[in-house]
């Protein structure tokens, strides 16, 4: 009878043992991906269309959803609404961050239905400053229905609790001259005295070989698949138009890019990529 006490003693032993050693790797294979992932940034850019769906449904949880899906470090959104009617007065951005666990900051660009219509940025990371800066943009008229231009400036606290900016922005739809203004305004605004590593996101509205594109390009680069796989429509997409640019290229390194493959929460598909910042 004792030698069976002492061996059942020896057997859950043994066992807390072997559970210590395995909670011991756990820890350490956590760590391990910690340290892995530390000067990693994931990046979302998703024009929402005012939360409207390719199904004709407002559905802000459908997209917190896709957003939630690629457990990002910053998001770029674009086509938000706060207050309007048309999305029954919800504040979407900051329904998003209720969703979502992200910080919210929103740049409106223009007053529409009774409420503001803009670009947001989320963030799990620190928020050290906000800038919204206008772009230049021609007057709507009767027979030329034009919008506003702007952009978001989100600055963080990135890998090392070194400053990273972040922007999201959109590109005029319906005017070509715009957009060219737009992209050399993003240069001029974003790219002249100042060393910060900076990540801009956005609806541009053209495609990469496109003069808008090309103008960013002589100051940003461009986080894109080989395949430049098309964005919009979300349902049967046909144009890349929504990017992720990264500057100064010294600083960075594209670990992933794609396009997700989402067609249903809103009427363009997002953009996803993994950036690793370089320590110095």
């Amino acid at each position: 009878m004792l030698k069976s006490y002492f061996s059942r003693i020896r057997s859950q032993y043994t066992r807390f043992l072997w559970l210590g050693l395995i909670a011991f790797l756990c820890c350490l294979n956590t760590n391990t991906q910690h340290v892995e992932a530390a000067d990693t940034i994931r990046v979302l850019c998703y024009n929402i269309h005012y939360g409207q769906g390719t199904d004709g449904k407002y559905d802000v949880a459908r997209l917190a959803k896709v957003i939630q899906q690629t457990k990002p470090d910053l998001v770029a959104l674009q086509e938000v609404d706060v207050g309007v009617k048309r999305s029954d007065r919800v504040h979407e951005a900051q329904r998003l961050s209720e969703l979502t666990g992200l910080e919210v900051r929103f740049g409106p660009t223009q007053h529409y239905e009774g409420g503001l219509f803009g670009n947001a940025v989320l963030t799990r990371l620190p928020i050290l400053d906000v800038l919204i800066q206008p772009l230049p943009y021609t007057e709507s008229t009767p027979k030329l229905v034009t919008y506003p231009r702007g952009a978001i400036v989100v600055t963080v606290k990135g890998p090392g609790d070194k400053p990273l900016r972040f922007i999201s922005t959109h590109f005029q739809h319906n005017v070509h001259e715009d957009r060219v203004a737009e992209a050399k305004a993003i240069n001029r605004y974003f790219t002249t005295k100042s060393d910060i590593p900076t990540i801009l996101a956005g609806d541009m509205n053209a495609r990469p070989d496109e003069e808008p594109i090309q103008i960013l390009l002589k100051q940003w680069t461009n986080a894109i698949d080989k395949d430049a796989t098309p964005t919009a429509p979300s349902t049967k997409p046909r144009s890349r138009i929504d990017y992720v640019f990264y500057r100064p290229a010294t600083k960075f390194e594209v670990i992933e890019t794609k396009v997700i493959a989402e067609p249903l929460a809103s009427d363009h598909r997002p953009v996803f990529a993994i950036l690793k910042l370089k320590q110095e």
